[in-house]
C-alpha cells in the first residue's frame, strides 16, 4: 500500500498560500517517503501543475510517480475577479470548458506538460466523466490509449467521484487505473457495491482519494462546520462521525488516522492519496499513515452499525 500527495492544495484550495508554503507541502511529502503526486488543471487554473513541477524539477525523474488528468481545458479569459466560486483563490485568468474530444484531451495534456515542466507523465485520468459520459468514453479514452501507445502517458484511466462512471470506465474501456473520491470512507462505501469488485476482476488499481470526505474526518473530534462535500456538514453526519470517532478512542487511535487506514482494507486499493494544507499536515498523515489502527477496530464499528 502506497501514499499519495493530492495536490489540489497546491492550486490554492480555499485559501491562498504562497509559493514558498505549497513548496514546502511537496518537500515535506519527499521527505516522508511519498512518492506519488496527483494535480490537474481545474486545481487553481493550473497553478496546482505550475508549483508541483517547479517542486519536483531537481528530484530524479524516475523517484516519483505524477499523474494529471483532461477534460477541462483552459481558455484564456479577460475577466477581473478570483476563481474562488470553483473553490480557488486565485485570480480568474482562465475560464474551464469541457472537452473530452479527441483534440482537446491532447492539447490538455500538451498544456499540461509544458506547466509541469516535463515531456510524459506516469498516469492521465478523464476527470470527472460523469459530466459528458458518451464524449469521455467514446473519445477521450481513446485519445488517452493512443497518448499511451505514443509513449506520451504511462498508465490511463479516470478519475471522479461518481462510482457508477468509474465503474462504466472499467466495463466498457481497458484503463490500467481509476481514481475514486469521497466514495469509499468510513462515512460512506458505494464504490464498494460494483466498482471495486469489477476493479478487482479486472486487475484495474484504485486510487483511493478524498478519503477524509472533505474535512468532515480530518479531525479527531468533529464538529459542526466542518466540509463535507465542500459544503457544511450536515448535522446528521456529523453525528455520525463523533461515533466513529468515540469507537475510535475506545480501541486507542484516532478518527483520522481510521478515516486513512480504511481504503487500504480493499483488495483493489494500491494508493491513499491525501492532500494537505501545510507541511505539518503532510508530516501528521504519513505518520497516521504508519501507524494503523487496531484490527479489532472493524468488527467494533460494524457492531455499532457504523461501517
Amino acid at each position: 500500500m502506497n501514499l499519495g500527495l493530492g495536490c489540489a492544495q497546491l492550486g490554492n484550495l480555499y485559501h491562498e498560500r504562497s509559493d514558498e508554503a505549497a513548496r514546502a507541502i511537496v518537500d515535506a511529502a519527499w521527505e516522508c517517503g511519498i512518492r506519488y503526486f496527483d494535480t490537474a488543471p481545474h486545481y487553481g487554473l493550473g497553478l496546482s501543475e505550475r508549483r508541483l513541477g517547479a517542486a519536483l524539477r531537481d528530484r530524479p525523474r524516475a523517484g516519483y510517480t505524477l499523474s494529471t488528468k483532461v477534460g477541462r481545458r483552459l481558455e484564456p479569459v479577460g475577466e477581473d475577479g478570483d476563481d474562488l466560486a470553483d473553490g480557488f483563490a486565485v485570480p480568474r485568468t482562465h475560464r474551464r470548458v469541457w472537452d473530452f474530444s479527441r483534440d482537446g484531451v491532447r492539447r490538455s495534456l500538451e498544456e499540461s506538460l509544458r506547466r509541469l515542466g516535463l515531456d510524459r507523465v506516469d498516469v492521465a485520468l478523464l476527470h470527472d466523466p460523469e459530466h459528458h459520459p458518451e464524449e469521455a468514453l467514446r473519445q477521450g479514452f481513446p485519445a488517452l490509449a493512443e497518448l499511451r501507445a505514443e509513449g506520451v502517458v504511462g498508465a490511463i484511466g479516470a478519475g471522479s467521484k461518481d462510482a457508477a462512471v468509474l465503474t462504466r470506465v472499467v466495463a466498457e474501456c481497458t484503463p490500467d487505473v481509476v481514481l475514486v473520491a469521497g466514495r469509499y470512507t468510513l462515512l460512506e462505501q458505494p464504490a464498494a457495491e460494483d466498482l471495486l469488485p469489477a476493479c478487482a476482476a479486472s486487475g484495474v488499481a484504485v486510487l483511493a482519494a478524498g478519503v477524509f470526505n472533505s474535512g468532515l474526518l480530518a479531525r479527531e473530534e468533529p464538529r459542526a462546520g466542518l466540509p463535507y462535500e465542500y459544503a457544511p456538514a450536515p448535522a446528521d453526519l456529523v453525528a455520525r462521525a463523533a461515533a466513529v470517532a468515540e469507537v475510535c478512542a475506545a480501541h486507542g487511535t484516532t478518527l483520522p488516522a481510521a478515516a486513512i487506514a480504511f481504503p487500504s482494507r480493499a483488495p483493489a486499493v494500491t494508493t491513499v492519496v491525501l492532500g494537505a494544507d501545510d507541511a505539518g499536515q503532510v508530516r501528521r498523515n504519513a505518520a497516521l499513515f504508519a501507524t494503523p489502527p487496531p484490527a479489532s477496530l472493524w468488527p467494533a464499528l460494524r457492531e455499532r452499525g457504523l461501517l
